[in-house]
Order: C-alpha cells, then sequence, then structure tokens
C-alpha cells in the first residue's frame, strides 16, 4: 500500500531494515529501492510504542509520558518536514528528544512537589480586634479582683442571677452580695475607666 507516494512497510519489516541498513522493499513489489530516510509517518508507527515505554520507565506516569512522545514527534515534523531527509539519525533523535522531555517533565514535578504554599493569613474584622482587645481589658480587671468578688461579678453579669440567687449560690448573705458587687464594681470603674 502506497502512502504519499511511499511504500509502507509493517513496522517490524521497517524495524529490521533500519538495524540492517537496508531499506529494500519486498522482492514481490514492482518500482525502485527507496535507501532514503524513512517519512515521518512510518516513523511515528515503527517506533512510538517503544518511545511511550520509554518515557514511562523515565516519569511513572502513562498520560505524560505520551505526551512527551507526541511533543517529541511535532517537533521533529516542525524542524524537518514529512521525509526527514536533514536527519542524519532519527531514532537517535526521538530517542534523545524523550529523555530530555522526561528529564524535564521530571524536574517540573519534583518543583511542584517541593513547594509548600505559605498558609493563608487570617486577618480579622476591624470590630473583632477591637472586640478582642476590650474582652483582654476586661478580664485582666477581673484578674485583678479577689475570688469572692469575682464570683459575684460573674454571677450578676454573666449568668444574670439575681441578688438573691447569687446569695443562695455562694451561701452568703444578701447585703454581703450587694456590697461585694458595689466594691467590686468601684474597682473596676477604676481600672477601666468611665468606659463602662
Amino acid at each position: 500500500m502506497h502512502v504519499t507516494g511511499v511504500l509502507r512497510l509493517p513496522p517490524w519489516r521497517w524495524l529490521r531494515s533500519v538495524v540492517s541498513g537496508s531499506r529494500t522493499r519486498s522482492c514481490d513489489t514492482a518500482g525502485p529501492v527507496d535507501t532514503g530516510p524513512p517519512a515521518i509517518n512510518e516513523l511515528y508507527h515503527a517506533r512510538r510504542l517503544s518511545l511511550v515505554r520509554l518515557a514511562v520507565l523515565m516519569v511513572d506516569d502513562l498520560a505524560t509520558a505520551e505526551d512527551i512522545v507526541q511533543d517529541v514527534f511535532a517537533a521533529l515534523y516542525r524542524k524537518h518536514g514529512a521525509w526527514l531527509r536533514t536527519v542524519a539519525d532519527p531514532d537517535a533523535y526521538l530517542t534523545s528528544g524523550v529523555m530530555n522531555a522526561a528529564r524535564s517533565a521530571l524536574r517540573r514535578r519534583r518543583t511542584a512537589r517541593a513547594y509548600v504554599p505559605p498558609p493563608p493569613r487570617v486577618v480579622p474584622a476591624a470590630e473583632e480586634e477591637v472586640l478582642g482587645r476590650e474582652d483582654r481589658e476586661v478580664l485582666d480587671a477581673l484578674a485583678r479582683l479577689t475570688a469572692r468578688q469575682r464570683q459575684v461579678m460573674v454571677l450578676r453579669y454573666w449568668s444574670g442571677l439575681s441578688e438573691q440567687e447569687i446569695a443562695e449560690t455562694l451561701k452568703v448573705s444578701r447585703g454581703t452580695v450587694k456590697s461585694t458587687a458595689n466594691r467590686a464594681l468601684t474597682i473596676l470603674r477604676g481600672l477601666l475607666g468611665e468606659r463602662r
């Protein structure tokens, strides 16, 4: 069967002819003997699978290996055309191209794996920062109260208990709760200023 004027040989016969150095047609075929370089389509059909296997051994990924081989054949076609008359050794050219492309793919892969993105910075909203600062000020001021004063203030203003409920919880009189709360509020106003 002729393809663009060149007899297409089966891949094993073409490869045998390349290895032996003789590009002869079979005896029963009429016409002159083709001793020139192979056409790129012959070379593609004869060498693609072995080049893909080589690339897979290098990059350990079939899809990447197929892309590498396809790119090398495309580069060969762009540079030398379909008949490869200017290429002294197309097999060596292809093997070298696949090896170089595989090494480049491995370098890109290694660089991608080595990259560790910086952790995302969480920037609090301005309101949260102000509230956080004010909360810390209050907690620092509460820490300067006595344990009883802290208990009364937390039960009164955090838990929302009445003076009677606080007295029952702490097992003290209601008057003690009232006087302790007044002293604690005076101290807190002094520490925090009149903002509260």
